[in-house]
């Protein structure tokens, strides 16, 4: 009992420290971000929790990973045509205050559908070892938080339908037989092979996907 009431400590105590380890890798100016900002507010909202589902929340997401991608924008390594054409006058400087002062926000907490629950806890935290699916919780902590060191982004409370979408993306990703229309993300490679999510994405169904970013979506902030 003691075992586990210390265990629950410290998972409240990560919990609760998250968004000040967010804001404490930044490398830019929080304050200066809140007005450079301005221009994501139509998308992502105003503290960087985006209204629609179709769009990522920012709030609370590590520093590290928000300047990766935005200079993954900036270079094509990642494609979406309205990003790429926000990120390709963005300095440095810039990048790194919106990334201090989206990491400073909070998330808010979504909801899951309570049918699919019990099937994307299961792949979140066990993976799909017959199919050789590793674990979410493995790279983006038990609770979806994240490394923020690492460059492994929190999860915790993002749009289902965000997460659906980035899957699919990743899936697609490595494939030429489905058109140019279909959305593919690769910016998780180092090299030319294959990246740990486009790896781990060929391998779930659409249910799959459904069911582990329904899951994500309820986890708390």
């Amino acid at each position: 009992m003691k075992q586990l009431t210390r265990s629950a400590f410290i998972l409240a105590l990560s919990l609760a420290s998250a968004p000040l380890l967010a804001a404490g890798l930044a490398d830019g100016d929080a304050a200066a971000g809140q007005g450079k900002a301005a221009v994501c507010a139509a998308c992502h909202g105003a503290d960087g929790n985006a209204p629609a589902a179709m769009y990522p929340k920012l709030a609370g997401q590590g520093a590290p990973y928000l300047e990766k991608q935005l200079h993954d924008f900036k270079s094509g390594k990642r494609q979406d045509a309205i990003m790429q054409g926000m990120a390709a006058p963005l300095s440095d400087t810039d990048i790194e205050d919106l990334a201090a002062w989206f990491a400073s926000q909070t998330t808010t907490t979504g909801q899951a559908d309570p049918k699919l629950v019990k099937q994307g806890e299961a792949i979140f935290r066990g993976g799909i070892p017959a199919k050789g699916v590793a674990a979410c919780s493995a790279c983006h902590g038990p609770a979806g938080q994240g490394i923020i060191s690492a460059s492994f982004p929190k999860l915790a409370g993002q749009h289902a339908e965000y997460v659906e979408a980035q899957l699919k993306a990743f899936r697609a990703s490595g494939r030429n037989d489905l058109g140019d229309d279909i959305i593919k993300r690769s910016n998780d490679r180092t090299g030319d092979a294959a990246g740990p999510m486009e790896t781990l994405a060929a391998r779930l169904s659409d249910e799959e996907i459904k069911q582990v970013a329904s899951y994500i979506a309820g986890l708390s902030k």
